[in-house]
């Protein structure tokens, strides 16, 4: 996993967006962040410098300051809305997923509310212990942009 600026954020590599929605995890992500197939997986809108969104678990939250959000949005807390379902809280839009063998499936309407579309490229980053990043747009995907090792998955 390359560090494209020292004591920057390291990448995992660029997913794909297939046209059924499909996004491949990098495997050392999903290793790292301990995702399960089967497991009901967040989405958590990205920055306005970073786009995108972040992946994270109710497991990964829990008893961090992060969890506090999801106290407020009982739908996904509970994700007692239908798996891909647009939920809107103060301006931002999250949804749920369940975890496949290595990627997620999304709605392509869902994935439109974070101006992510067929065939979009997502820079993997690790955004902390806590979520995966995958950037759309900022200073560290142009970087990436130059960077010919990094892998497409």
């Amino acid at each position: 996993m390359p560090q494209l600026v020292k004591g920057g954020k390291y990448v995992y590599g660029w997913s794909e967006v297939y046209p059924e929605g499909k996004i491949v995890i990098p495997p050392e992500a999903y290793e790292d962040y301990g995702f399960q197939t089967g497991e009901n997986i967040i989405l958590i809108p990205g920055s306005r410098t970073s786009g995108g969104f972040s992946l994270t678990s109710s497991r990964l939250l829990e008893g961090s300051p992060l969890s506090a959000f999801l106290k407020e949005i009982p739908q996904l807390s509970e994700f007692s809305v239908g798996e891909g379902t647009l939920i809107k809280h103060n301006k931002r839009v999250y949804s749920w997923l369940r975890m496949h063998n290595g990627h997620i499936i999304a709605p392509l309407p869902t994935l439109e509310s974070y101006k992510v579309g067929a065939g979009s490229l997502l820079l993997s980053v690790r955004g902390s212990s806590l979520t995966l990043g995958f950037l759309t747009k900022g200073p560290l995907y142009e970087l990436a942009h130059k960077h010919q090792n990094i892998a497409v998955f």
